[in-house]
């Protein structure tokens, strides 16, 4: 949110997760994934994608089908990313990202020894997966802090 003409927080980091998510090319799903310190400084960003050393082109993008012709089995969500692309110790850490983190990433989040996170849309709520996160996350005393507002993040192409 905006007051005064100043940018809250939380829309901040939220709008740099927006941000990271522009770099996947997953066509169906994109997400991207903030952490910050006690200090508000980023030390750890990531978006949905292949590990280091794939080749975007050459791994399915597809949601359906053989399991091994889709997405699934290859891409690496937004939180682990962001996980394994910090800088420093993440405990007390909050993590930001644009949708709720599935069960393998509430582990990682869970072992990382982040303390909160700050998500915008929880449209899997309903799955068994963010169940069982949201289990595991609340046993662990994980914070969770939905936004009650859309971050809306346009950026334009140029023809080059």
């Amino acid at each position: 949110m905006i007051k005064n003409g100043i940018l809250d927080w939380d829309s901040y980091f939220m709008a740099m997760a927006h941000l990271s998510a522009k770099r996947s090319k997953d066509p169906n799903t994109k997400v991207g994934a903030v952490i910050v310190d006690e200090h508000r400084h980023i030390v750890g960003i990531g978006y949905n994608g292949l590990p280091v050393g794939c080749d975007d082109n050459e791994f399915p993008w597809d949601r359906e089908g053989d399991f091994c012709d889709t997405k699934y089995p290859y891409v690496v969500h937004a939180e682990l990313n962001a996980i394994l692309n910090s800088i420093k110790n993440l405990h007390g850490c909050v993590l930001y990202v644009s949708l709720f983190p599935c069960n393998e990433c509430a582990k990682a989040i869970i072992q990382s020894g982040i303390r909160k996170i700050v998500y915008e849309s929880d449209k899997y709520a309903d799955s068994d997966t963010t169940k069982a996160s949201k289990r595991m996350l609340n046993a662990a005393g994980v914070e969770l802090c939905q936004l009650p507002y859309s971050i809306n993040i346009e950026v334009t192409e140029t023809g080059n």
